[in-house]
């Protein structure tokens, strides 16, 4: 009988370093296990780091899938093309650099089932993506009732570093300046950390004409914060 095969979406987060890790322990002398990560050009440089750590921890290796519409795999390249970067609509850059990829390597792989670092803080992410997007996952995190700060516990123990954003303040391993944050805290400490990529948001984010900030229930442009 052929070997079902599992992906493991790695996110370069502490959550999905974990869910990696226990998938490949219990299901990988019996199943084909893929570990697979959608890369970001504007993450910060340490996931880069972090990702090979993790790779060597759980003895697998991690691949790489792009959309291949965007084969640099640039936030900025995608807010140009579709003229937006974020609202009511979500952010082009989750729909076409990690679902469209996603969904891209799935036709070209047969994949059975899909693994995903949500916690049991976040059961209910969970239970929606299995809802809308995917039914066919294993929830290893919340099947062992394992939480966020449980992951970082696991890691430390592992003697692996988390990513340096977490040690920054930011609560996940994504993109600077991540446009899917409204909250002028989020910015304030962003244009802190990381000046360039502030100036580079704000300067497009004024052109496209998107308004990422919210301030007193008023969206404004990130110059005017």
């Amino acid at each position: 009988m052929r070997k079902e095969t599992i992906a493991v979406w790695f996110s370069c987060g502490a959550a999905s370093a974990i869910a990696a890790k226990i998938t490949i322990e219990k299901y990988g002398k019996t199943n084909n296990i893929l570990v697979v990560n959608n890369p970001v050009k504007e993450e910060h440089e340490d996931n880069r780091r972090f990702l090979l750590d993790v790779q060597e921890w759980i003895q697998h290796p991690i691949i790489e899938a792009k959309n291949k519409d965007f084969p640099n795999a640039s936030i900025i390249e995608v807010f140009d093309k579709r003229k937006y970067m974020c609202g009511i609509e979500g952010a082009p850059c989750t729909l076409l650099l990690k679902k469209e990829a996603r969904y891209q390597f799935e036709i070209a792989n047969r994949i059975d089932w899909h693994v995903l670092g949500f916690t049991i803080n976040e059961w209910e992410r969970q239970k929606n993506f299995n809802s809308y997007e995917r039914g066919n996952t294993i929830p290893v995190l919340v099947n062992e009732l394992i939480t966020k700060q449980d992951c970082f516990n696991l890691l430390k123990k592992a003697n692996i570093k988390p990513p340096v954003v977490y040690e920054m303040g930011l609560p996940n391993a994504n993109c600077k300046c991540c446009v899917k944050a409204t909250s002028p805290t989020y910015w304030n400490l962003n244009r802190i950390l990381f000046p360039n990529d502030f100036q580079e948001r704000s300067e497009q984010s004024r052109r496209i004409g998107a308004r990422l900030v919210r301030v007193k229930g008023k969206r404004i442009f990130l110059d005017e914060l």
